[in-house]
């Protein structure tokens, strides 16, 4: 292992960004490579199949241009899908973002909890696997969001997105009694790392407060313990970003903090 790994974060278009902001934060000193597989966003119109039979070969192709000492899968539909192919497929350490039902069902004082995902991360069997063995009583609601990561994309492009868009997205979150405090939900699992791009708008047009889970900071942690903290150098490593439709983007200012103030090549 270098002192200054290459660190290769994964994601079908922007969502991963979230990821990336934790990472950079406990690896500042790392150099990075941020693939959005935008040629195939979103993942969670695909099959299983689909998606394995894009990521693997895919994955091989960057790994072998790359060669990265980890790589962050920073989306939940990709990692739950296409996550133990990937590992067996290929020797580089993995890090995957999977629905953060545990410590949401940990928290809940109310025992009801939302988990806010893609169509296809709600439905797959290792995310009703996790409720099974985490859910430590909680009334867990499953809600397939067919919109909110495409409206995080657009509203992180500078594109306008109505509040109405975002609130219709979330509305069926929201479970219970919404007049007793002790008897509505009170945590909302992101199981989409777009959807943090959209916290403030998401905590603004929320019907009620609510907790809301963001896997990011742990995934951080998980990337330190495999790599160790950062080296004595106080410089940091550099930044390139990937978009695999090769389309023209105008999003360097806007990405800039999500790189720990670098400019992505």
């Amino acid at each position: 292992m270098t002192n200054r790994p290459t660190i290769l974060v994964f994601d079908s278009g922007l969502g991963g960004l979230s990821v990336l902001r934790e990472v950079v934060r406990a690896r500042p000193d790392a150099h990075y490579v941020y693939v959005a597989d935008d040629a195939f966003f979103p993942y969670g119109h695909h099959s299983e199949a689909a998606l394995i039979a894009r990521v693997v070969p895919l994955m091989g192709e960057l790994i072998t241009t790359h060669e990265p000492d980890l790589i962050v899968i920073a989306c939940n539909t990709a990692s739950v899908q296409t996550l133990a192919p990937l590992r067996a497929a290929y020797t580089t350490p993995f890090v995957g973002t999977v629905p953060a039902i545990k410590p949401a069902c940990a928290q809940s004082q109310t025992k009801r909890v939302s988990v806010l995902g893609t169509k296809a991360t709600v439905q797959r069997e290792y995310t009703h696997a996790l409720i099974r063995d985490f859910a430590q009583g909680c009334a867990v609601t499953l809600v397939g969001s067919p919109d909110l990561a495409s409206l995080a994309e657009t509203a992180l492009s500078g594109t306008a997105v109505s509040d109405d868009a975002i609130a219709a997205e979330i509305l069926p979150c929201f479970t219970g009694d919404a007049d007793d405090v002790g008897a509505r939900t009170d945590t909302v699992v992101l199981a989409c790392t777009h959807y943090p791009l959209l916290l403030d708008r998401l905590q603004r047009l929320a019907p009620w407060p609510v907790a809301w889970i963001d896997p990011a900071p742990a995934i951080a942690r998980r990337v330190v313990d495999l790599l160790g903290p950062q080296s004595d150098r106080v410089d940091h490593g550099a930044a390139k970003m990937i978009f695999t439709s090769n389309k023209p983007h105008q999003l360097s200012r806007a990405l800039t903090p999500f790189f720990g103030g670098r400019v992505p090549a």
